[in-house]
């Protein structure tokens, strides 16, 4: 082993041993953790067990086992059980908790039993990002993706993903019954055999189709007609290529250091009623009087937009179309012009569409508009298939002119979008690998994600500053 760097005897004594503290260099990510951690009220932000009881065992301060859990997040660390392992072993985790060295059901308790002072752990991150001014920009993105939960496809159950699997297996018991008279016409040996093998099967089936009579009767109670056996929480969520059973995650991330500014986990496979309450929340957290909302065509929403309006949100959102005239060939609702002074609609054939009605639909007030010579028209086989073409307008339709007016003068919007949001979600599902999310139930799913932000947020602005910068802010 000459002419290599040689590597010390494993069994040399030292007089002096190494300080711990000498193992973690000054520019240590860890550091940070540490003086985040303790620059917090753990009482105000709703921590349990900060103040420890007279009597019993002691047990562990929560600003312990927070650092464990942001550090195993920062590190891609999630299980307790994982984490367990590495407080024995880390030097790191052990010059961040001092030595200790709590058993896996006491991290994992914690997670559970902390959830809201978790959450809120999160947001006070946002106000030392304030202090630092990453935060001074007025534009943010708000997009959705879909997270998977700890339960497969084929312990959800829905109406008619039911009602498809019970005729599969109708259908396999009718095939072994066919079979078992094939069977019967063999060599008594052979028949014997494959008899008694089909019968276990036949009565297999049939104990499956009593499990699916009882979903059946589950199912009826469920609330939203879908049932999830592991967690009761998660539901189908429809992707790209196939679906899956997990949680819609909504994030707002603004687009100078794309930091994640808000977030929350919803059950709702859809984004359509989610654009107000982020864009809201993201106002109050950038603390700014107007903000403008970047979003996809999933967001677009006539009460959403116009509720955004009202609470100082521009938002930009491409219009969703629903009709579909365009494709079989006829004119569709954006070839009919408004003229607002003399409240009607001009068509394409030049008739003038004027008002005729007032209508209450879904809760929204709409206005109709059509002519009496759509008969005589020339132009009538490309226009409607009824006896006259009528066009709705909506009491509020001058807030989604002014949205498609905003996206006309931003072209480039749609991506900004994308190269902000799906950088945030890429990061996110690649530190949370395959399986995603851990937990079960929404409660611990919302606490695990926040995890994820905080440690998604901590190491972005580790990049972004200087980390005795950044511990001075958090000192301050």
């Amino acid at each position: 082993m000459k002419r290599f760097v040689q590597q010390e005897d494993r069994t040399q004594s030292t007089l002096l041993p190494e300080c711990l503290d000498d193992y973690v260099s000054e520019d240590n990510p860890v550091r940070v953790v540490d003086a985040f951690v303790d620059s917090l009220n753990l009482a105000d932000l709703g921590f349990e067990g900060v103040m420890p009881a007279k009597t019993g065992r002691p047990s562990y301060h929560p600003a312990v086992l927070l650092k464990l859990y942001i550090y195993g997040y920062l590190n891609r660390i999630q299980s307790s059980r994982r984490l367990e392992r590495e407080a024995q072993r880390n030097i790191e985790l052990m010059w961040l908790a001092g030595r200790l060295t709590p058993d896996f059901k006491t991290i994992a308790n914690f997670r559970k039993d902390n959830g809201p002072a978790i959450r809120n752990v999160c947001k006070q991150f946002m106000v030392v990002c304030r202090k630092l001014d990453l935060l001074t920009e007025s534009t943010v993105v708000i997009d959705g993706s879909k997270f998977k939960a700890v339960n497969h496809r084929d312990k959800n159950f829905t109406p008619a993903k039911l009602a498809r699997r019970m005729k599969d297996l109708e259908e396999n018991i009718a095939r072994y019954l066919v079979e078992m008279d094939t069977a019967d016409r063999q060599e008594p040996e052979t028949a014997r055999l494959r008899t008694t093998r089909l019968k276990e099967k036949i009565a297999a089936l049939k104990e499956q189709m009593k499990a699916m009579e009882a979903i059946k009767g589950e199912l009826a109670e469920a609330p939203d007609g879908q049932l999830s056996q592991t967690d009761p929480d998660a539901r189908s969520m429809k992707t790209r290529g196939s679906g899956m059973v997990g949680y819609n995650v909504q994030t707002t991330v603004e687009t100078k250091h794309h930091l994640i500014v808000d977030h929350e986990v919803t059950n709702d496979p859809s984004d359509r009623g989610q654009l107000y309450t982020m864009a809201t929340r993201a106002k109050e957290v950038l603390e700014q009087s107007k903000i403008t909302a970047l979003a996809d065509r999933g967001y677009y929403s006539g009460e959403e937009l116009h509720k955004c309006e009202q609470a100082g949100v521009a938002a930009v959102v491409p219009k969703s179309t629903t009709s579909n005239a365009k494709a079989q060939g006829r004119f569709d609702r954006g070839d009919f012009l408004y003229d607002a002074q003399k409240n009607e609609y001009r068509c394409p054939a030049g008739e003038h569409l004027i008002y005729r009605m007032t209508t209450v639909e879904r809760g929204m007030t709409l206005h109709r508009y059509w002519t009496s010579n759509c008969g005589s028209c020339a132009m009538k086989g490309r226009c409607t298939t009824g006896t006259e073409r009528r066009v709705s307008r909506w009491e509020h339709e001058h807030v989604l002119e002014q949205a498609q007016h905003r996206l006309d003068r931003m072209p480039d919007a749609m991506r900004i979008r994308r190269s902000t949001v799906e950088h945030a979600f890429g990061t996110l599902k690649l530190w949370m690998g395959s399986a995603h999310f851990l937990t079960r139930t929404l409660k611990r799913v919302r606490t695990e994600m926040s995890l994820h932000v905080l440690a998604y947020n901590l190491k972005r602005v580790m990049h972004l500053v200087k980390l005795e910068v950044l511990m001075k802010a958090m000192k301050a």
